[in-house]
């Protein structure tokens, strides 16, 4: 199978290209504008191999798109690119809507336009849309999210990402482009960018800053090992039939406070001079629109599609905590200096 990867230089993107190239025999097309939060060391390290191409380039220009798809003629999209971080998208939306939104719509295009051309490439094509929980909105106390679960986004970032859902939906819908659409939990893993909670709390340890935590930190994220993710899409590829959603988590729920003090007691014992970091967590004003709690139930990917997480939160958390602290000259690269400003952290 040839696949295109948006977003492939990205934190999900890079685990599945690792995980295609290592253990299947796919053949894999990068497409990537190489953001701030691009992760170039990790393409670096795929740059040698055979089944591995790489086209820097925008979502949003059609024309490198239409090339991508006429020259590789891929077998499958994986569509990943996308802006994330819930806080930038709350100091600055337009980001989000310009590569979510527009990205999306000039995607799809891009796909139907290629399959006109290629109508018995349409039997077994398909584009995979890689979306979030975070379309759902708040959960509330009790329950999980379900694939049929009503669209109520909070943020500008998951208002993003719902539109983009419902463009997908529509071209399936209108086009018979053939779409499989799955919304995750919160991914973790080594090499995640450090403005996300798990990285930005490992690099704060590691240099003895407060550690913050929004509001009370009563918040409850369900949290995937991005490796485990990348089984899951890769499945979801050969598997799920066209027009299908899947919900992808692993039953993970914690609060924020709970997990950072996790990540203090791995730090506690892989770095026990700096022990009890607890006594570095410092509580800052809550995020704005703060959504309390996401729970995903994968029942349906795990009873269709016969998959299910293979690594632990335990194990996860600690091999992550270690890659960081085995790695720190690779945060302090890609620290990004405006962020840093903006969310109140030590330059």
């Amino acid at each position: 199978m040839r696949i295109l990867i948006t977003g492939g230089a990205g934190f999900i993107g890079t685990a599945l290209c690792r995980y295609l190239l290592r253990d299947t025999e796919a053949e894999i097309i990068v497409l990537d504008k190489l953001t701030y939060a691009s992760n170039v060391t990790a393409l670096n390290e795929l740059s040698g191999e055979p089944r591995y191409t790489f086209i820097k380039a925008d979502i949003c220009d059609f024309d490198k798109l239409d090339d991508a798809f006429q020259t590789h003629r891929p077998a499958a999209v994986v569509h990943l690119a996308a802006e994330s971080h819930v806080d930038r998208s709350i100091a600055d939306a337009s980001a989000f809507i310009e590569t979510n939104v527009k990205g999306t719509l000039v995607l799809l295009e891009a796909a139907r336009r290629y399959l006109s051309s290629a109508p018995r490439a349409a039997g077994t094509f398909r584009f995979l849309h890689v979306s979030t929980d975070e379309v759902f909105g708040d959960l509330g106390e009790t329950g999980t999210f379900l694939e049929s679960s009503p669209y109520r986004p909070s943020s500008p970032y998951a208002a993003s990402k719902a539109a983009s859902d419902h463009l997908v939906r529509a071209w399936s819908r209108t086009y018979g482009l053939p779409v499989i659409i799955s919304n995750c939990t919160n991914n973790y893993g080594p090499e995640q960018y450090p403005e996300k909670l798990i990285p930005l709390i490992c690099r704060h340890a590691m240099n003895g800053w407060p550690l913050p935590v929004y509001g009370d930190g009563a918040q409850i994220r369900d949290w995937l090992h991005a490796d485990d993710h990348a089984r899951a899409l890769w499945r979801l590829l050969n598997r799920a039939a066209p027009g299908s959603t899947y919900a992808i988590g692993a039953r993970n729920e914690c609060r924020n406070i709970d997990l950072v003090r996790r990540i203090c007691r791995v730090f506690d014992q892989l770095v026990p001079s700096g022990a009890p970091h607890e006594q570095f967590i410092t509580f800052v004003p809550d995020r704005p629109g703060h959504d309390e709690r996401y729970a995903i139930d994968p029942s349906k990917i795990e009873s269709e599609i016969g998959w299910r997480p293979a690594i632990s939160f335990d194990d996860g958390l600690r091999e992550t905590v270690r890659w960081y602290l085995d790695n720190p000259d690779w945060q302090n690269a890609l620290a990004d200096t405006d962020y840093r400003r903006r969310a109140k952290v030590p330059a």
